[in-house]
C-alpha cells in the first residue's frame, strides 16, 4: 500500500496548528486573514460602567435588557474582555495610560498622595513605585492626541454639583489631603476614582487644559450636535449610581445594573444620532473589574515590578465582557479573542497612529480585528 507524503508546506501548517494545539490557543481569527485592514475610526466613545460579571451583565436574566439584548443585537459582543486588576481605580488608570497597579491606586487613592518613584521609567514603560498622582514622565493617551493634533474630553456625570467636593471642570482633591469625594451624597455623586485623568501631572499642571477637556457630562450634548465640537476620543464617566456601583442609590433610584441600563438608553441613541458616530464612529460599553469572587486575566497581565498582584490575591481583574457599537460593526456579531483595557488603549493608540504606552505595548497583545469589524 502506498504511503501518502506530505508537500513540505502542508507539513508546516499541520505543524503549526499542532504547536497552536498544545498552547492551548487558537490563532485570532482576524490574524488569518492577511488582506483584512482596519476601518479608520475618528471618534471614539468610552463608556464605563462598575463591578460586574459578564455572566451578571449579558445573562439570559439581566438586570440591564437593553444593553444586554437590544444593544448586543446590533454590534459586537467581546465574551472575552478582561479587567487588569482590583479595585476601581487600577483599571481606569491602565486603561489611559498602560501602567500596572501600584499599592496606593489598589486601594483606590483614599489619600490624594504624589507618586513616590523609586527607580526610573523601565523597558516596558513602568514606572516603579507607589502614589497616586504620576509625574510628568507618565504620559497618558490624552497627552498622546494633544501632541497628535487630536482632541478629546473625559465627560464626567456630577462632576462639580458640590463645589466643596470638586470643581466642576478638572475635579479633584488637594494633592496630599484625604479625597473629598470618596463618598456620595444624594445630590453629587461623582468620585475621582473614576477620573483617570486627573491623577497625571501632565494634564492637571496645565490648568486651563485639563479644565477645558475634563468637564461635567452635561457638556456633551452640546458637543455631539456638530462634527468640528466632538472630541476625536470622548471617555464618559455615569456617576455612582449610573454606572452600577452604588445599589440603592443616595437619591433613592436602585442602583446597579438597573440604573446603569437606563443611562445607556439616555446617552448612547444621542450618540449614535450625532454626526460622528454615523461617519464611521465607535462606541465602546465596558466595566472597570469583576466581582472580588473573579480574580481572572487574559493576555499575559503582568503586575508592577516589585508591586502587588494585580487581582488583589489573582491575577487580574475578573471576566466583564465589551460591547462595540459602530457602522463598521455587523449586527450581533460574537468575538471570543481574548481582551482586556489594555487591549483598548493599544486598539485606540493604533487606530490615532500613535505608540503604545506601557503595558499597551507588550508583545503578542491583540487588538481589536476582522472579528469585531466585521463590514466596512
Amino acid at each position: 500500500m502506498a504511503v501518502r507524503k506530505f508537500p513540505e508546506n502542508d507539513m508546516r501548517c499541520l505543524t503549526l496548528l499542532l504547536l497552536w494545539l498544545l498552547l492551548g490557543c487558537i490563532p485570532p481569527a482576524h490574524a488569518q486573514t492577511r488582506d483584512w485592514q482596519a476601518p479608520r475610526i475618528e471618534h471614539v466613545f468610552i463608556i464605563m460602567l462598575e463591578n460586574q460579571l459578564f455572566d451578571t451583565t449579558f445573562g439570559k436574566d439581566s438586570p440591564a435588557p437593553y444593553l444586554a439584548r437590544d444593544l448586543t443585537a446590533k454590534g459586537a459582543l467581546l465574551r472575552q474582555y478582561f479587567a487588569i486588576g482590583h479595585l476601581s481605580l487600577p483599571n481606569y488608570i491602565a486603561m489611559i495610560s498602560g501602567q500596572a497597579p501600584n499599592p496606593a491606586t489598589q486601594r483606590d487613592c483614599t489619600t490624594f498622595s504624589e507618586f513616590l518613584a523609586s527607580g526610573p521609567l523601565d523597558a516596558d514603560g513602568q514606572l516603579p513605585g507607589e502614589g497616586c498622582v504620576y509625574p510628568d514622565s507618565v504620559r497618558t493617551i490624552a497627552d498622546q492626541l494633544d501632541a497628535a493634533g487630536k482632541t478629546w474630553k473625559g465627560y464626567m456625570e456630577d462632576m462639580g454639583n458640590d463645589p466643596a467636593r470638586a470643581a466642576a471642570e478638572c475635579g479633584h482633591s488637594p494633592i496630599g489631603a484625604e479625597e473629598r469625594t470618596r463618598h456620595a451624597t444624594a445630590h453629587d455623586m461623582y468620585v475621582a476614582k473614576h477620573n483617570p485623568f486627573v491623577y497625571f501631572h501632565s494634564i492637571i499642571d496645565d490648568h486651563q487644559r485639563c479644565r477645558a477637556r475634563v468637564v461635567n457630562l452635561k457638556r456633551l450634548d452640546h458637543d455631539l450636535r456638530t462634527l468640528a465640537t466632538t472630541p476625536n476620543y470622548s471617555y464618559i464617566t455615569p456617576n455612582l449610581c449610573h454606572d452600577g456601583h452604588d445599589a440603592p442609590c443616595k437619591n433613592g433610584e436602585p442602583g446597579g445594573l438597573i440604573s446603569a441600563d437606563r443611562f445607556l438608553r439616555h446617552w448612547v441613541p444621542r450618540i449614535m444620532a450625532s454626526a460622528a458616530y454615523k461617519q464611521g464612529g465607535l462606541i465602546v460599553i465596558t466595566f472597570d473589574e469583576a466581582t472580588m469572587a473573579d480574580k481572572t486575566s487574559c493576555c499575559a497581565t503582568r503586575p508592577l515590578p516589585g508591586g502587588p498582584e494585580p487581582g488583589l490575591g489573582g491575577p487580574g481583574g475578573g471576566r466583564i465582557g465589551a460591547l462595540l457599537l459602530s457602522p463598521h460593526i455587523g449586527p450581533g456579531t460574537i468575538s471570543d479573542v481574548p481582551y482586556n483595557h489594555y487591549s483598548l488603549l493599544r486598539w485606540s493608540e493604533d487606530n490615532f497612529g500613535l505608540a503604545p504606552l506601557g503595558h499597551a505595548g507588550t508583545p503578542g497583545l491583540v487588538t481589536f480585528g476582522s472579528d469585531v469589524f466585521t463590514q466596512h
